[in-house]
């Protein structure tokens, strides 16, 4: 008997804010690729991401090591764009103060907590 070769499907899927990401799962190809790149085997991965089947890790290396450029660009791509991501935040919102500013908010709180309960 032959064995029957069929083309893999690779298990990935576009969101609609562009983020491609394991079929079924929340979780990114970058998270993937990333973990493949610092030396984790398809195992460790599947261990430390346990909504991930063995298969599918496979599949998806399979895939990034066939067409690495193009992945490489899309990560460097989705790294530009948390840079700008964290670069807004920052400027919306900076960071000088911040641990002034929580901790006199918290003793508002506690304060306004205080007289409630005495009142």
């Amino acid at each position: 008997m032959a064995l029957q070769i069929e083309k893999l499907t690779v298990p990935l899927e576009t969101t609609a804010d562009g983020t491609v990401k394991v079929r079924g799962t929340r979780i990114p190809l970058d998270t993937i690729v990333i973990a493949f790149q610092l030396g984790s085997t398809p195992q460790d991965i599947a261990r430390q991401y346990s909504p991930l089947d063995l298969a599918d890790i496979y599949a998806v290396l399979a895939y990034y090591l066939q067409n690495q450029d193009e992945v490489d660009r899309y990560l460097r791509e989705r790294e530009l764009q948390a840079e700008r991501v964290r670069a807004e935040n920052e400027a919306r919102w900076p960071r000088d103060g911040i641990r002034e500013r929580l901790m006199a908010r918290r003793k508002h709180r506690v304060a306004s907590s205080d007289a409630a309960t005495s009142g």
